[in-house]
């Protein structure tokens, strides 16, 4: 173990922020976001044995950025974000076949810089805001499900029981929270809140019993 860094080739696309990324069968694609002037829907993908970046099929939606991504069950799916309006459509990527197909939208609200993660082959999309509202829907996405199927709504994340699990559910909500996941369960910290003020308090999710539990 050598804790260092070792710098890979640089991507050739154009420079931007607010891309979105994600893995599918060891390697790495990136696309969309906004650089500056324009709303972006290229899309790379990095090989990290040859240390190459190939340029493949346009995202077919629009351009936009703030989007949500996730690799799961052998593809890379791109959805919601912000193209001059707020948006909740989702398309996957075929990276056998260089090619898009456009899937069900997420239900519940549109939202730009929503946090997602992938634990034992479902992915799950939270936090965002809509209209300078902050998410607190909370959805499941199994590929394996019928089309009509294949998002699941799970439990909101606000207050909104007698009980006290959830008395600090407001402190999750956020935009462009970062996510990893360690032993099955998920980990949300930073981010962006109302007010302009940043996160830097952690949760803890369990998708055994749909709970969210404090760093604290």
């Amino acid at each position: 173990e050598r804790d260092t860094w070792t710098q890979k080739a640089d991507f050739p696309g154009t420079a931007r922020n607010s891309a979105v990324a994600m893995a599918v069968d060891e390697k790495g694609y990136l696309g969309t976001g906004y650089d500056g002037t324009n709303y972006l829907n290229d899309f790379w993908e990095f090989n990290p044995t040859t240390n190459t970046w190939a340029q493949k099929a346009d995202f077919p939606g629009s351009g936009r950025y703030g989007a949500v991504a996730f690799g799961v069950n052998g593809k890379a799916y791109i959805g919601c974000g912000y193209d001059g309006n707020y948006l909740k459509d989702f398309y996957a990527f075929n990276p056998a076949a260089n090619s898009w197909t456009q899937t069900i939208s997420i239900g519940g609200t549109k939202r730009q810089g929503a946090t997602s993660f992938v634990i034992n082959g479902i992915a799950y999309v939270c936090c965002g805001q809509n209209n300078g509202e902050y998410v607190d829907d909370f959805w499941k996405f199994d590929p394996s499900k019928s089309e009509e199927n294949k998002w699941t709504r799970l439990r909101e994340i606000k207050n909104d029981s007698s009980d006290d699990y959830d008395d600090d559910y407001n402190s999750i909500t956020r935009t462009y929270g970062c996510a990893f996941v360690i032993d099955g369960q998920a980990y949300i910290t930073l981010g962006q809140t109302s007010g302009s003020s940043l996160r830097n308090n952690y949760w803890i999710y369990d998708p055994d019993t749909d709970l969210w539990r404090s760093s604290d």
